[in-house]
């Protein structure tokens, strides 16, 4: 609440007032002041804070009139405090003479004939009256004079019975209780205006307002960053003078509002609102608001963003790719580049070879990484469903749907990726809809005939031949070469042998640091790990990895165990029992075409050079 001073005119009057104000109203400070003096002393305490002063007389007059800013509260002079003072100077004459402002005494004429008293009467316009009147009162001989603070200064300087006018505590309270009344409403006053200020300042919108002639009354820094206009040199200004493409006449004139409003300043676009301030139906002013569409955009991305990007982050980096080998670099080198780009990527790779790192890794190296990254296997699931996902649903699209619908992926994606693995295994139906919305760049819920916009980055992979699937009419070609912009091959384990025994090193790190044990292969194990032919590639041999360490008794993994782990053991009696059949129908074929490779070919369905290769295998 705005602190609060008492200047009074007349040091006399300190104890009375602090007397009067005790208990009640301690918080206000006291201090003496007449005239000029009293404004001094007020300009010296709104220095220090206060807003709201108490006086009395001329010296309140003054002190109003030196700053409008200042609240300022007059303590009443009554009848009845006149008529206690004349009371009390009675008692030093029969003859009273009052010199005060007029009016102070205006009225009280009749004084003189209710008391056994002569009473003479000395108005004054302006203090520059107070010596002519106090030598006129001297002249009349009187007993005594009565007035203010800035009489007594005048009389006491020539020896001449002064009495001062008094104020009843009652009035000193009145006065005190008001100007608190005052200080509370400053108060509130002053919270609704920095809300509004901060309200104006902080919003997302330009905002301008004018008055009836259409005269700026605010600015706010945003209107002078997208106008690129100062505040200081728009206020007071015509709008016309200013802004003439925000032309207000017939808002101001029709008092109807006119929204929605496209807009170029600066050569930027901006959505623009212009609403009529009405006051008892009559319009006082005008409130322009508006905003950047580039900025609404990204303002609805973040809100996208912080609605549906929970659980949708790309952890991986390039930095987390493990490999030295020149396949491995070239790749990531590759990844890289395209990561600076917006264009769709196509990633191929056979099972296990780390699609998905890779896709994580160019997510978070390219211009949205601080969008959502989210993923989706299109062979997980069964076409509608997969549908729904993608696409999103209203309430009630199909049985079993949420009654509030759902978001699809797309809309999640916004601003970010998608990563859409095994993108072969789309149904071609889906594949239709899917290329509608990278044409169109827009997504329509099923069950909903409203399209949102949307900003993805596509980056689709698969394991699968999807050229040869193309050939094959299996898969759409318009799509194809939609999700073939730039393309990312991955190449198999088998052909680098020297990243087998650097992941080989880091999962047995990463294992052995969760088991707290010390482990290490030995050389020949490692060269074992080469010889392998890795068909499920890094998944499998993290697989491995992991076996070995799990029936690993000592600190050194050596080639026994290691061999032991990479063969599966059903695998290989089935194996086994293939082989064995395989040989029987070869040695029967050789029977019945009496040794001849061409006719067992023949009877077997193959060409002579297969069943040459089979025949070296099986040593035959």
């Amino acid at each position: 609440m705005p602190i609060i001073a008492c200047i009074l005119p007349d040091p006399y009057l300190m104890d009375q007032t602090r007397l009067a104000f005790h208990g009640e109203h301690d918080d206000i400070r006291l201090e003496v002041g007449l005239m000029k003096k009293g404004i001094l002393q007020a300009e010296k305490l709104a220095g220090e804070g206060f807003e709201v002063f108490i006086s009395r007389g001329m010296t309140a007059y003054l002190i109003k009139n030196a700053n409008p800013e200042w609240s300022v509260v007059e303590i009443p002079f009554t009848v009845m405090d006149v008529f206690q003072t004349i009371g009390r100077a009675n008692l030093y004459g029969k003859s009273i003479g009052v010199v005060a402002f007029a009016p102070l005494i205006s009225g009280l004429d009749y004084f003189g004939t209710v008391m056994d008293t002569s009473i003479r009467f000395y108005p004054l316009k302006s203090e520059n009256e107070v010596e002519a009147k106090v030598l006129e009162a001297v002249e009349d001989n009187v007993d005594i004079i009565v007035g203010g603070a800035i009489t007594g200064n005048v009389v006491n300087k020539r020896n001449i019975p002064f009495a001062v006018i008094e104020s009843s505590p009652e009035s000193l309270r009145q006065a005190a209780q008001e100007a608190k009344n005052i200080a509370l409403a400053k108060q509130r006053e002053k919270t609704k205006g920095n809300l509004f200020r901060v309200v104006v300042d902080y919003a997302y919108d330009g905002i301008i307002s004018v008055d009836t002639k259409g005269l700026i009354t605010i600015f706010n820094p945003v209107a002078e960053k997208i106008t690129q206009i100062p505040s200081q040199k728009a206020i007071g200004r015509n709008i016309r003078e200013v802004l003439p493409d925000f032309e207000l006449h017939e808002v101001l004139s029709t008092s109807r509002e006119d929204l929605a409003q496209l807009l170029s300043i600066n050569n930027d676009q901006v959505v623009c609102n212009k609403v009529p301030i009405n006051v008892n139906d009559k319009v006082v002013g005008a409130v322009i608001n508006f905003q950047d569409v580039t900025k609404l955009q990204r303002m609805e991305a973040k809100v996208r963003r912080r609605l549906f990007s929970t659980g949708h982050v790309a952890h991986k980096c390039f930095d987390d790719i493990i490999g030295t080998s020149h396949q491995i670099q070239k790749s990531i080198s590759l990844a890289r580049d395209f990561a600076r780009t917006d264009s769709a990527i196509l990633i191929l790779g056979e099972t296990g070879t780390g699609k998905e790192v890779f896709a994580q890794s160019i997510h978070n190296g390219s211009r949205r990484s601080h969008g959502p990254f989210v993923a989706l296997n299109c062979a997980a699931l069964p076409e509608q469903i997969l549908e729904s996902e993608l696409f999103g649903y209203v309430g009630g699209a199909f049985t079993g749907a949420s009654q509030k619908g759902k978001a699809g992926l797309f809309e999640v994606a916004h601003g970010g990726t998608l990563f859409l693995d095994e993108i072969g295994e789309m149904s071609s139906m889906t594949q239709g809809k899917l290329l509608r919305v990278l044409q169109e760049k827009q997504v329509m819920r099923l069950g909903s005939d409203r399209v949102t916009p949307i900003d993805v980055r596509i980056i689709s992979a698969t394991n699968r031949p999807l050229k040869q699937l193309v050939n094959q009419k299996e898969f759409r070609a318009d799509l194809y070469y939609r999700l073939d912009v730039l393309q990312l091959r991955l190449y198999p384990l088998r052909d680098r042998n020297e990243d087998v025994i650097a992941l080989a090193g880091f999962f047995l790190g990463k294992h052995a640091a969760k088991m707290n044990r010390k482990l290490r292969f030995t050389p020949n194990a490692l060269k074992e790990l080469t010889r392998h032919n890795w068909p499920g590639n890094i998944r499998e041999l993290q697989n491995v990895v992991e076996r070995v360490l799990a029936t690993l008794k000592g600190s050194k993994i050596d080639t026994k165990i290691v061999r032991l782990h990479l063969e599966d053991q059903f695998e290989s009696e089935i194996n086994m029992q293939l082989r064995d059949a395989e040989v029987e129908d070869i040695r029967r074929a050789l029977v019945l075409g009496r040794g001849k490779h061409a006719e067992a070919a023949k009877i077997l369905g193959i060409s002579r050079s297969t069943l040459w290769r089979r025949l070296k295998k099986i040593k035959i």
